[in-house]
């Protein structure tokens, strides 16, 4: 047993950017904390930036947990997946209950529902908890979003209220909800962060590939754009990056690195958990998917050799299209927050959350990656109606949206007529024009689902769910599962018999 006394308020298992930014964070709000990691490198790092701070780094397990006041409270900041489920196991035999335990990383939301039940069980508060706003937020302020068990996170409260990046006088820290909240509503953050990197990024080809801008011109308009309505973090640091030079000083860094982006997978998770949730967010989907294509990097360079696009500027008036090009980027941002407020919406009520989505836009407006002006719009949509169905709905987003679509549609046109990639500014587009079409042409895509697999369909003004033979058999097919049965075809075709074990799910928008 170790002699170090118990002095801590607060531990923190993994010592890399972003705990270690946190863990000094704390000690910079008057907390006395310590710090474990294998690593004595990730020690030193913590001894030279804490100087002078009631910080203390620790490579023995159990001399950092004794040196923690009890109930103790330990934030895990280490990468998600089988690492996370490691560290507890190493942890829960030097752990008493009633300590806090707490995953601070990028956990995938089921991992961490199954976490919740099984600590539980044996006694230790544990709640997962998103971070975002890098190594630069964890060190001067985060957005945080808690979710879990309420009674360890209210204990926890004053030392994340301190902690957390502030808009006016309110911390950017709230609890979430139940169970995996809090890390359900960081992916979905990320899931947004990945559809506005892309469009800043094909905006960054239009501009360059377009209007044939330089990087100064490039840099002058990301920097135009942040002081308005398009004020951004993810605008911030791109005007930065425009700003930024090799060490020689002839030329901008950016411009060396490959052209193959790279992924940790939370926007594949929102994707995918979307697609569960028929909460549809293409935006999202698409930058996943470019990310992906981005990396075939010697087939795209072939095929470009192959399909070569017209050299020519897309236009003479340069002004005339970044004004469409801003309202083309403002209307696509919206679509893309909407989307991915449709989706909390949606896990709020699958998972019984009961996500108070204004409050996940108050947070969200500092410190995290997708802050921006425009959250403003999103809170006070929310906080006037947490029910409300769409963010589309809300009067206030419906001027703004209406205001720059004009400006999606030239934008797109022009780039798809000279075959400039815009599929995140195609995919935005196509989203709205499809939610706002009362009738979509979906119902033929039922009737060919019933025309081949006899899977049913139903009709306009009259309950119930029906089945069809459309026409003569070419071959005997199989019987429909249940108590389906074929009915002979009529000209033109009427209902058939009425279904009672066929899908009928609606999602819940």
């Amino acid at each position: 047993m170790s002699d170090t006394p118990t002095q801590y308020a607060f531990g923190m298992i993994g010592l890399g950017t972003m705990g270690r930014n946190l863990l000094l964070n704390m000690a910079d709000h008057g907390f006395a904390v310590a710090g474990y990691d294998k690593n004595q490198k990730q020690i030193d790092l913590l001894a030279q930036e804490g100087k002078d701070k009631p910080v203390q780094g620790f490579t023995d397990p159990q001399a950092f947990v004794q040196s923690i006041s009890t109930p103790r409270a330990i934030m895990m900041l280490v990468p998600a997946g089988p690492i996370v489920d490691s560290v507890i196991a190493d942890m829960v035999p030097l752990l008493s209950p009633g300590d806090i335990l707490i995953d601070g990383g990028n956990s995938y939301f089921t991992d961490t529902t199954r976490r919740d039940k099984e600590l539980a069980e044996k006694g230790f508060h544990f709640f997962g908890m998103g971070v975002s706003g890098g190594e630069e937020g964890a060190r001067f302020g985060p957005s945080m979003m808690p979710g879990g068990d309420k009674d360890a996170y209210k204990t926890m409260q004053p030392v994340f209220d301190a902690i957390a990046a502030h808009v006016g006088d309110e911390p950017c820290v709230a609890y979430m909800g139940p169970g995996a909240a809090g890390h359900f509503v960081k992916m979905v953050h990320n899931g947004i962060e990945y559809g506005l990197m892309e469009l800043i990024a094909e905006t960054y080809g239009l501009l360059k590939n377009g209007l044939k801008l330089n990087d100064d011109e490039i840099g002058a308009v990301f920097t135009k754009w942040n002081e308005g309505r398009l004020q951004s973090f993810l605008l911030d640091i791109t005007k930065d990056i425009f700003a930024f030079k090799t060490p020689d000083g002839d030329h901008l860094l950016f411009n060396d690195i490959k052209d193959e982006a790279r992924a940790k997978g939370t926007g594949k998770w929102t994707s995918q958990v979307a697609m569960d949730l028929q909460a549809p967010l293409p935006t999202v989907d698409t930058a996943v998917a470019m990310r992906d294509l981005s990396k075939y990097k010697e087939l795209r360079v072939q095929l470009a050799g192959l399909y070569p696009t017209d050299e020519q500027p897309l236009t003479e008036d340069k002004e005339a299209f970044l004004t469409s090009l801003e309202q083309a980027f403002y209307f696509s941002m919206i679509i893309t927050y909407a989307q991915g407020m449709n989706m909390l919406a949606n896990a709020s009520t699958e998972y019984k959350y009961d996500l108070q989505l204004a409050t996940i836009a108050r947070i969200w407006r500092g410190g995290c990656i997708i802050r921006s002006a425009f959250l403003n719009d999103i809170y006070n949509a929310y906080q006037g109606d947490n029910n409300l169905a769409h963010l589309l709905l809300d009067g206030k987003v419906q001027e703004l949206v209406k205001g720059a679509v004009g400006g999606s549609r030239t934008i797109i046109g022009a780039a798809t007529a000279a075959g400039l990639p815009v599929p995140a500014f195609t995919s935005a587009l196509g989203y709205f024009d499809a939610f706002r079409t009362a009738r979509l042409p979906s119902n033929l895509i039922q009737a060919q689902r019933d025309y081949f697999g006899a899977h049913t369909y139903e009709l306009v003004g009259k309950e119930g769910v029906f089945h069809t033979q459309w026409t003569g058999m070419r071959s005997k097919p199989e019987a429909p599962a249940g108590p389906a049965t074929n009915q002979p075809p009529t000209t033109p075709p009427e209902p058939g018999v009425k279904q009672s074990n066929e899908e009928t799910t609606k999602p819940k928008l």
